[in-house]
C-alpha cells in the first residue's frame, strides 16, 4: 500500500483566488507559508521558510474563499499532486500542489477562536478570555482520595 498524505500548518501568503470551472465547480487556489527553526553546524539559529501551493474544490473552496485572507492561519490535510501543461511558448510547465481533503481554521487574530463556519471545516477550539481582573476566582472543591494502598494482586486482570 502506498501513502500520499501531507499535513501543513501555516499562514496564507496571499488572498485565496476563487475560480469556477466550465462545469460550474468552484476551485480556490492559495499558498501557505511554513517555517522551520534549527541550529546550523556552528550553533547559530537559522530559520527556513517553505511555500506550499494548495487547491480546494467545491464547498471547501467556497468556505476558504469566504473566511480566509492573507496572513490567516490554516491547517491543511491533503495529497500532493504535480500537474503539467504546455505553455504558450511550447515549453512544458509543472506545478506541485497540495489538494485539500480536509482543513481547519487557525485561531483568529486577537486570540479569539474561530466560530462555526459549517461545511467540512473544523474550526479551532475557542480560547476563553479571563474574567474581569477585579473579580475573585472562586475556590474549587478538591477531591479526597482514600489513603489505602492498592495491592496489585487485588486487580482482577
Amino acid at each position: 500500500m502506498y501513502i500520499n498524505k501531507a499535513f501543513i500548518y501555516g499562514n496564507l501568503t496571499r488572498d485565496p483566488e476563487l475560480k469556477t470551472t466550465p462545469a460550474g465547480t468552484q476551485v480556490v487556489q492559495f499558498s501557505v507559508a511554513t517555517n522551520r527553526v534549527y541550529k546550523d553546524k556552528n550553533g547559530a539559529k537559522q530559520e527556513e521558510v517553505q511555500f506550499h501551493n494548495c487547491v480546494a474544490w467545491a464547498q471547501q473552496a467556497d468556505t476558504i474563499n469566504r473566511y480566509m485572507k492573507k496572513g490567516s492561519p490554516i491547517f491543511v490535510e491533503g495529497r500532493i499532486q504535480t500537474r503539467s501543461w504546455d505553455a504558450k511558448d511550447g515549453t512544458k510547465q509543472y506545478r506541485t500542489e497540495i489538494v485539500v481533503e480536509n482543513f481547519q481554521f487557525g485561531p483568529k487574530i486577537g486570540g479569539q477562536g474561530a466560530s462555526d463556519f459549517g461545511g467540512t471545516a473544523r474550526p479551532a477550539a475557542p480560547s476563553h478570555a479571563p474574567a474581569a481582573a477585579s473579580a475573585p476566582m472562586p475556590e474549587l472543591e478538591t477531591i479526597e482520595y482514600p489513603s489505602d494502598d492498592i495491592n496489585p494482586d487485588d486487580i482482577p486482570f
